[in-house]
């Protein structure tokens, strides 16, 4: 069977996605012709007819270029319209089918205002996050509240001593979702009253940022909820909930609140470092665009094995030029983060970051206020 040429009105613009492709010369070459074809026509190249579809639907190679001995870089451009326009279109490109081969991991993403017009990204980012806490330059401090077990008044009395202790964002750790020994309409209204009691009596704006994440269907509702006991923004598992889903509660009117993104699950994207998704584009640009004003990842250093690299990766993704309308979001880096690293991790992430500091606070002595007051020395002397 053969497939007749056909014209479409299509405008020329195209956006870049960068893999890194992993094999000998020949095989990195014949991969990228493959993703190129793949990832738009999923035909043969005999199979595909002249004209349009040849010219400007399937994938362009643009640069290639050799980083090791057995690793290439291959830049390839797609037509602007093949995403339709929507989020789980332009991610569908990117890496739909690909992602189930070997060898191959998006590296970085550049695209067109033209494109990023059908997406408003963060509705705060770091300097509407900055102004909601009356904190126009330093690094700010975060902790999340623990351990899973612990009833809606044993972690609001945590969120109570965390504010009193100087720290500015305080969120659900990942696994508090709607157990019935910490449902989650009661632990986020206790925990929103205490951390608001706490700011009444220090002056502060310590925000409370519980964990919506849940049944698709009641995420809305969770959220509103939120926002009505006095939170200051949630916390989402983007990947397990679904992108899509950041993106429509992030340009909510109703809703109006800082989206903080949970890196739950996407570990099995990153984890290889020749396959599935670099940091800078997972972390950095894709939860960006899909509208996070701050992108929670494990920092190098900690429990988890991600690298220096990685994590400068995340800070380029969360902070160059999208655009002029997709705002720049705070990096908030964990997993397993210690005060005593302080200096080092603020070397590496700047004043735009958000230090995620949780066991490591319980574990420095029994005095929780005392202990976040140490943390929060550190950084203003770092900061100074």
């Amino acid at each position: 069977m053969t497939f007749s040429p056909i014209t479409l009105d299509i405008s020329g613009e195209r956006f870049q996605i960068t893999y890194l492709i992993s094999g000998t010369e020949a095989h990195v070459y014949e991969a990228a012709r493959t993703i190129c074809l793949e990832q738009t026509v999923e035909l043969s190249d005999s199979m595909v007819p002249e004209g349009d579809l040849r010219d400007h639907i399937v994938g362009q190679i643009e640069t290639s270029q050799q980083v090791e001995a057995d690793l290439y870089e291959f830049t390839i451009s797609y037509a602007i319209e093949t995403t339709g326009f929507e989020l789980a279109g332009l991610l569908s490109i990117i890496f739909g089918n690909t992602s189930m081969k070997r060898g191959v991991r998006v590296l970085r993403g550049v695209f067109p205002d033209s494109l990023l017009a059908h997406f408003p990204g963060p509705r705060f980012g770091t300097q509407g996050i900055r102004e909601l806490l009356g904190i126009p330059k330093r690094p700010l401090l975060g902790t999340a509240l623990k351990p899973m077990g612990y009833s809606p008044g044993m972690l609001a009395e945590s969120a109570y001593a965390f504010a009193l202790g100087g720290i500015d964002i305080i969120k659900d750790d990942h696994g508090l979702i709607n157990q019935p020994f910490a449902p989650f309409r009661e632990r986020t209204r206790q925990c929103a009253a205490a951390v608001n009691r706490a700011n009444k009596e220090t002056g502060g704006m310590a925000l409370y940022v519980p964990n919506i994440s849940g049944p698709v269907d009641q995420l809305v509702e969770r959220a509103l909820f939120a926002k009505e006991v006095g939170a200051g923004g949630v916390e989402l598992f983007s990947s397990i909930v679904g992108y899509d889903f950041l993106r429509v509660l992030a340009k909510d009117d109703r809703f109006g609140l800082p989206i903080f993104n949970h890196p739950a699950m996407l570990g099995t994207y990153t984890i290889n470092q020749r396959e599935g998704l670099s940091h800078e584009f997972l972390f950095g640009q894709f939860v960006r665009l899909a509208g996070a004003d701050a992108t929670i990842f494990s920092s190098y250093g900690g429990r988890f094995p991600t690298t220096r690299k990685d994590c400068q990766g995340v800070v380029v993704g969360a902070s160059q030029p999208m655009g002029q309308h997709i705002k720049p979001i705070f990096t908030m880096p964990g997993g397993g983060m210690t005060i005593e690293r302080v200096d080092e991790l603020l070397d590496l992430y700047g004043n735009d970051v958000i230090l995620l500091v949780s066991g490591g606070l319980y574990s420095i002595g029994p005095d929780l206020i005392a202990n976040c007051q140490t943390f929060r020395n550190q950084v203003i002397q770092h900061f100074s």
